[in-house]
């Protein structure tokens, strides 16, 4: 609640002269009626409304304060909040070539911590569309572009190596990537790229898809992940004589692509980050969250409602209820 003019309050002062007025008058009072014998009146103690006749100083007091009150004008203020949203559209490109098995991502291998990193990421997301493609030697959407997160955390769960996991077609999944995004009415469109190898499938050169999303106002981020030289990753070995299949762990070579990763993010005016370990990948994650933030804007209106008539009828009636009584109740004889 607030009052429209609360200079009015300073009427207050106007109690001090009616104390004073009233204390002044009670002394100077002298009974009119007159006895000749007293003695019988001594016996008789005051009555309660005689004892009872200074209220009504209050009630004057309290009346004429409500009123002062009512002139302040109070409002009782009600506050709506508009807030408009500009969202980021986010196409998440993952790889699941074989070579993302390898477990130089401890507790697990590449592709298990990149799906964990990526649920922390769309977790600090809001208002953003955000979709996933993931790519060996062909690419094909995961999931389209939505603001359903929770539809989206299940199709990252189900996310894993499939037959076409043998080779990288980097050229080709970005270019699905963009072809996601080029109806898009968002103002930021964004790709965030994540491999560990080399483009060596698709029809489509990586730079040149990457050239065509940035014509279509499209800014990549690429992820290389994976540590230098010699990493462990774990292999099925069939058995020539048994059948049987056993699973055993091989060293094999890493072949980031540096170069290209980092010309892709020049095109499109990203940036390329190299993670190689969880905690790298999680800080990567983290920047990338940090440079694209959602735009909200937030217009606040504040509409007021009167709220001075209860009080100045509640002051008209104490006014009226201490004239009443004045009048009936506690009249002076004069």
């Amino acid at each position: 609640m607030k009052f429209r003019d609360p200079e009015f309050f300073l009427l207050f002062i106007l109690w001090l002269p009616v104390i004073w007025i009233y204390i002044r008058r009670e002394r100077k009072y002298k009974p009119a009626v007159t006895f000749s014998d007293l003695s019988v009146f001594n016996k008789i103690k005051p009555s309660f409304f005689v004892k009872a006749r200074h209220v009504l100083l209050p009630l004057r007091l309290i009346g004429i304060g409500l009123l002062i009150v009512a002139l302040a004008r109070p409002q009782q203020g009600r506050t709506d909040e508009e807030v408009s949203t500009e969202g980021v559209d986010i196409m998440l490109v993952l790889d699941v070539s074989e070579s993302m098995r390898a477990l130089d991502f401890k507790p697990d291998n590449r592709l298990t911590v990149a799906k964990a990193t990526i649920r922390d990421f769309i977790k600090k997301r809001q208002h953003d569309r955000i979709g996933i493609v993931i790519f060996g030697a062909r690419s094909f959407t995961k999931c389209p572009l939505t603001l359903d997160y929770a539809v989206l955390d299940q199709f990252i769960d189900g996310i894993t190596f499939t037959d076409f996991s043998s080779q990288t077609a980097i050229g080709t999944a970005l270019a699905t990537a963009a072809n996601r995004l080029k109806d898009s009415p968002a103002k930021s469109k964004v790709i965030i790229l994540l491999t560990d190898g080399a483009s060596n499938a698709g029809e489509i050169p990586p730079l040149t898809a990457a050239k065509a999303a940035s014509e279509l106002g499209m800014k990549i981020y690429t992820i290389g992940v994976g540590k230098e030289g010699q990493v462990p990753i774990p292999v099925q070995i069939r058995n020539p004589f048994t059948g049987e299949i056993t699973q055993q762990t091989q060293m094999m070579q890493s072949d980031l692509d540096e170069k290209t990763l980092r010309e892709i993010a020049e095109i499109s005016n990203g940036t390329y980050f190299r993670a190689r370990d969880v905690e790298s990948l999680k800080n990567i994650y983290a920047q990338i969250d940090e440079m694209e933030k959602t735009e909200i804007k937030t217009k606040i209106f504040t509409s007021y409602e009167e709220r001075f008539y209860p009080w100045l009828w509640a002051g008209f009636l104490v006014l009226m209820l201490e004239l009443f009584l004045q009048h009936s109740r506690f009249r002076r004889i004069p």
